[in-house]
């Protein structure tokens, strides 16, 4: 899934952009509000991390902006300020959640993925199932009936991304768009490996099916039934 995060202090958006591609995301990082507001306005993200205090455009303003233009994309705040009054004005403009400075990454990716979770048409459930596939995003563990596939965090986001899409046809863009940062060179094949390797590991699991299928000069579509 795709995240943006926007945060001045390039140490510690390094850290944290660092550690949520380790946990699977394509992680696009604005060092100003400015930038940030127009990532969010033009790119489609799954989630975003604000700071409150950024140059050109503080982190408040930036999230009312996007409310005004229809933006529901879920949004966690990261604060210094730790005053009852600064969090319930977050919140109050548009924020999903208020997270105060300074905090651990396992509970900033915990928050963040509930929020996903609330945002996903499966609010109820931590589990995505498509036909014989179930993939679990607390446990990130993915099965095919009761077999067990094992997965790396890109495979596991791109397999994700196929499964709250099953039917539907994804082109390498959008794939693209999703599983990788916004200055990803479009001009490599890492979207055909990936898809090959996942593509690979899923017939291990269900020799007799063909889950992935290519759809030349469009792209691919998952069709776990």
């Amino acid at each position: 899934m795709r995240l943006l995060l926007v945060e001045d202090d390039n140490k510690l958006a390094s850290l944290l952009a660092k550690g949520f591609r380790q946990a699977g995301f394509a992680v696009d990082v604005a060092a100003d509000g400015e930038t940030g507001l127009d990532l969010a306005l033009t790119e489609p993200y799954d989630v975003c991390v604000i700071d409150v205090m950024l140059p050109k455009i503080d982190g408040l303003s930036l999230i009312e902006q996007m409310r005004r233009n229809k933006k529901n994309t879920p949004v966690i705040i990261l604060s210094a300020k730790r005053s009852i009054e600064d969090r319930v004005k977050g919140l109050q403009i548009g924020s999903d959640d208020y997270l105060i400075k300074p905090f651990s990454f396992s509970e900033l990716l915990a928050r963040v993925h509930a929020l996903m979770r609330r945002a996903s048409s499966n609010q109820e459930t931590t589990k995505i199932i498509a036909g014989e596939l179930t993939l679990d995003l607390l446990t990130r563990e993915v099965f095919y009936g009761n077999r067990r596939i094992d997965l790396q965090p890109r495979e596991f986001s791109l397999l994700e991304y196929f499964m709250r899409n099953s039917g539907r046809v994804l082109s390498k863009t959008m794939i693209m768009e999703h599983v990788w940062d916004y200055s990803f060179d479009p001009q490599t094949n890492v979207v055909d490996v990936l898809v090959c390797r996942l593509r690979k590991k899923l017939e291990e699991a269900a020799p007799e099916k063909e889950i992935i299928h290519t759809i030349r000069g469009v792209g691919y579509v998952l069709k776990p039934s």
